[in-house]
């Protein structure tokens, strides 16, 4: 009887040894994407709609931004002073963007703020961010029901400037390579994707 307790007991600790490394381990990943999240701004333009008209206005405000992003955030050295930028800015690129809108004779109008916003895993070019809330530039065209685009404009990723740069000017190591290497990771980035849609639907219900 005691031999079987005996088994009995190892086989939990086995089980709960192995749920405990799976815990810290992701515990780890998601700190790690914590830091990625915490550490970027990223550019929000949200359409009017899903018509083809809006998501091409959509789209001819996103080069207007950008072909003025070069002098609005060239003094830009940290996440700081490009929020402060930013937000410094915001009048200009409500200006930018309703100048696209009255060209197409649109009567709707946009504006610009500085705030958090939620994305799924998002795959830009070299890098993945994980999904959850981060630190942006929020273009709302019109009613703003539509798809957006994004991109990452500290590190000025996706912003013409003079410097070349990285998610490395901005985040540690570890989670640039997190960022940089993500087919390793693929599992990882889904779990805290659902981890983090629980997370803002609990967030949202209370």
């Amino acid at each position: 009887m005691s031999d079987k307790i005996s088994k009995k007991a190892l086989q939990w600790a086995v089980i709960f040894g192995f749920i405990c490394s799976v815990f810290w381990s992701f515990a780890d990943f998601d700190a790690s994407c914590e830091e990625l999240r915490h550490n970027v701004l990223r550019l929000h333009i949200v359409a009017n709609s899903d018509s083809e008209a809006d998501q091409t206005l959509k789209l001819k405000i996103r080069d207007a931004v950008l072909k003025e992003s070069d002098t609005l955030f060239q003094n830009s050295t940290d996440l700081q002073s490009a929020i402060n930028e930013a937000q410094k800015n915001l009048k200009i690129y409500e200006k930018i963007a309703n100048e696209v809108i009255a060209e197409t004779g649109k009567t709707y109008t946009a504006t610009a703020k500085i705030g958090k916003a939620f994305f799924d895993t998002r795959v830009y070019e070299d890098f993945t961010l994980p999904s959850g809330e981060y630190k942006s530039l929020i273009i709302n065209i019109g009613e703003a029901k539509g798809k957006n685009w994004w991109c990452v404009i500290f590190p000025s990723v996706c912003v013409p400037t003079d410097k070349t740069a990285s998610l490395g000017d901005s985040v540690g190591k570890k989670g640039t390579h997190i960022a940089e290497n993500s087919e390793n990771y693929i599992i990882r980035f889904k779990t805290v994707e659902i981890y983090e849609k629980i997370k803002r639907k609990l967030l949202l219900d209370n």
